[in-house]
């Protein structure tokens, strides 16, 4: 093979079997005798349970058998437990609620699970739940965080008073308050970051098998994490030995974090197979999805940035209080704490003290949603920027550029411990105004203004923090004798493009044709172990650790080489899958050295036949994505609709594998991050109730929404991978939101409007228009 594969824009291998009907999800497999489970969920945000009547459904056709939480508890199951959760001030463990599989005494979030009923067919599990009687004793229910640590709110957990999760903070006080003392201006934001609910294409799903010949456990789920999910329902829930559980994972219709969670539906499958004796199988519905899933953002924060005379950035602080729901999800404590050393954002800002308090209420609990607390941060900068260079009379352009870290900074040590290797941050910026003809804005205004719209341009910087240590990822790759070549990866597609990105990479440093390659993902009893695909972290270290596999490879390679040709090992070179002997014409490619591999006869004494080899990647430092975009919104005064004519978008993710699927990413989370901007919020009433609990009254973009994206890559080699690449999963998701809602303000600002909340929904904006005191009426 001659020419690289990495940096080429490959067609993915993926979409020919996806487009035509082949891939096989979860709903999708056929397994013999399977029953399936119907789950009653509550109705209420927040009730004690003083009966429940399954009399009926029990005798229901149909009907193999009815479960509560006191079945649960009786069988000793576990808990679903955060991966981390911080300690309080005082240093003393906080409060962890146990997050049963089925309720048990109490709900305290409505669409909290409380029956399982298992029957031959989903309607008749259905039909027989609504014969169940369940006597609520209902409890007054709090939904927003600021409300549930009032003094009078109601109280989830007699073990968390005033509804706190935890208190978490970090930065230097006195240097933050110094800075402060000596500004010539503060400037000063309330920002709420409005709750998405995550909606992948393709609901969650379950099924569970057990072999009680073998006393083992199957589970087919769309996760992005098998492995995690694998040693959470071993050691926590069950209390058992590895071996006796495989998790399988079919193709999965999407995650974008909100299944890097585990849910109480996937041990509950399993634990009715063992109960039922038969397999179980759950889907979820939209419905369902709406309730249960994971929640994200949700946010209320109060940030001041301090600056001198000249506009410079001196110090910032931030208090962030963060809805975490009735429990503490697998990540819902580490996604508002993990990150706030990025409260730097790209900028030069010496001191910094930054708050979190998390907060428990009556909703479904907050998990990671693509961006997982970064969007937040750079949500809170890159507002407190625009509102510093409105209050100064500086351009945004122009006070961006003043305070952005210069390529001589590098690298460059945030206040917080973080060490920024490299980045093209002021070079984004330049080439992002240059591209959209920022300073032609002007002439674009007046045109608009003389056809009756308000026009406004925002601009934002952003960075991302992505696959760093302690993460670790793990690759095999294995030969066979007839020139196959299969990689196992620890990580876990989910519509990403792995099989076609590792492929390249696998490709390139083996020097074997691309078509050769087979990627194995998603299977615990295969893939020896993993950390998922979570924190835009597969190719950074998923990557590497193929490029480490690879390179293991190439030196047994050379070993073998060297002993058939009777050559010195130091002799022989790789280069483009030929070894060659050097100051000889001698060579022979990769997959001949793999057929000897295989030959006994033909090995060195001691060396094992074949030519497997295993990798394993820990990064030395994060890699930080960084970018800006600038987007121009036209608004109709009239009606509060907002159209999004140009978004640009440059950015730096070092080497680029696959242009295509980078492009495709960066689409992907833009799109996302437009839709926390203008479209979608999720809303519950005062009981609890999600009002918001379908696509009629939760808006997702759609083609027409988004526009046509003008995407950009400046590459500054990462220098903390093997490969020199950043995380680009999510970075879209952080940038999106703050040009848009810049973008806003700025059309607005005419009107008197200097502050707005996401999302900027047409009743919003002609709200605001109307209360406007520049609005003629």
């Amino acid at each position: 093979m001659n020419e690289s594969l990495v940096g080429r824009p490959l067609r993915r291998v993926e979409d020919e079997r996806l487009l035509t009907g082949r891939g096989r999800y979860l709903d999708d497999l056929t397994i013999p005798g399977v029953a399936h489970v119907f789950l009653l969920r509550s109705p209420h945000a927040h009730a004690g349970i003083r009966g429940i009547d399954t009399t009926a459904a029990v005798a229901h056709p149909g009907v193999i058998a009815v479960f509560t939480g006191q079945d649960i508890i009786a069988d000793g199951l576990g808990t679903i437990l955060p991966a981390h959760m911080p300690d309080q001030p005082d240093g003393t463990k906080a409060f962890i609620p146990p997050y049963r599989i089925l309720a048990d005494g109490r709900v305290r979030f409505a669409g909290q699970a409380v029956v399982a009923v298992v029957a031959e067919t989903l309607s008749q599990a259905r039909d027989a739940a609504e014969t169940i009687a369940i006597d609520y004793d209902t409890m007054p229910a709090v939904t927003a965080a600021p409300a549930a640590r009032e003094s009078n709110a109601p109280l989830l957990w007699d073990e968390a008073p005033g509804n706190r999760c935890f208190l978490f903070a970090t930065g230097d006080a006195a240097q933050t308050d110094a800075a402060f003392g000596r500004a010539a201006h503060v400037t000063k934001l309330r920002i709420v970051n409005n709750r998405l609910v995550p909606n992948p294409m393709e609901p969650r799903s379950a099924i569970g098998q057990y072999d009680s010949g073998e006393d083992t456990y199957t589970l087919h789920t769309g996760t992005q994490n098998p492995h995690s999910l694998h040693r959470l329902i071993t050691q926590d829930i069950f209390r058992i030995p590895g071996h006796r559980l495989r998790v399988i994972v079919p193709m999965t219709g999407g995650g974008f974090g909100t299944k890097g969670a585990a849910y109480p539906e996937q041990p509950l499958v399993l634990w009715l197979a063992k109960r039922v004796g038969r397999p179980v199988k759950w889907v979820s519905d939209r419905g369902e999805a709406f309730l249960t899933d994971t929640h994200a953002r949700d946010y209320v924060t109060d940030g001041e940035l301090a600056l001198d005379a000249d506009g410079r950035f001196l110090a910032l602080r931030v208090q962030t209080m963060a809805n975490i729901g009735a429990f503490v999800s697998n990540h819902g404590a580490v996604i508002p704490t993990s990150s706030v050393s990025l409260f730097t954002g790209v900028y030069r800002i010496p001191a910094m003290q930054v708050t979190v308090e998390g907060v428990y209420t009556n909703t479904t609990p907050v998990d990671a949603y693509r961006g997982a607390g970064r969007p937040e941060i750079m949500y809170i900068v890159e507002r407190l920027v625009d509102a510093a260079a409105h209050e100064l009379g500086i351009d945004r352009y122009e006070i961006r550029h003043r305070n952005v870290v210069k390529p001589n900074e590098f690298p460059y040590a945030t206040p917080l411990g973080w060490t920024y290797d490299g980045g093209a941050f002021e070079k984004n910026l330049v080439d992002a105004a240059r591209i959209s003809d920022w300073t032609g804005f002007a002439t674009r205004r007046s045109a608009a203004k003389a056809r009756g719209t308000l026009l406004g341009i925002g601009i934002a910087n952003h960075i991302d923090r992505a696959a760093g240590p302690p993460n670790d990822e793990f690759a095999e790759i294995r030969f066979d004798p007839a020139g196959g070549v299969t990689v196992l990866s620890g990580s876990m597609s989910t519509g990403q493009g792995h099989e076609t990105a590792f492929a390249q990479i696998a490709a390139d440093h083996l020097g074997v044709p691309f078509a050769s390659i087979r990627l194995v993902q998603g299977d615990t009893a295969l893939v020896a172990r993993g950390s998922g695909t979570v924190g835009s972290r597969s190719t950074v270290i998923g990557g590497s650790a193929i490029v480490v596999a690879a390179n293991r490879i190439v030196a047994k390679g050379k070993i073998l080489v060297a002993h058939h040709f009777e050559a010195a090992v130091e002799d022989v070179t790789f280069e483009r899958g030929i070894f060659r002997i050097g100051g000889t014409n001698r060579t022979v490619s990769m997959l001949d050295v793999a057929k000897i591999a295989y030959t006994p006869t033909l090995l060195p004494p001691g060396m094992d036949v074949g030519l497997v080899e295993v990798g394993s990647y820990r990064p030395s430092n994060l890699s930080f994505p960084n970018g800006c975009h600038v987007c121009e919104v036209e608004i109709d005064p009239e009606t509060g609709r907002l159209a999004i004519g140009r978004y640009v978008a440059v950015d730096d993710y070092g080497i680029i594998v696959n242009p295509l699927l980078a492009e495709g990413q960066v689409h992907g989370a833009v799109a996302q991050g437009l839709g926390q901007a203008f479209l979608e919020h999720t809303v519950y009433d005062s009981s609890g109730q999600l009002v918001t609990g379908s696509f009629m009254d939760y808006a997702m973009p759609r083609a027409d929404d988004v526009p046509s994206y003008e995407v950009a890559f400046n590459v500054e080699v990462c220098q903390s991978n093997l490969l020199g690449v950043r995380g680009i999963g999510e970075s879209g998701t952080l940038a999106a939101p703050c040009a848009v809602i810049s973008a806003v303000l700025d059309a607005l600002a005419p009107l008197g409007i200097h502050d707005f909340d996401m999302p900027a929904t047409p009743e919003r904006v002609w709200k605001a228009i109307q209360a406007a005191p520049g609005h003629r009426r």
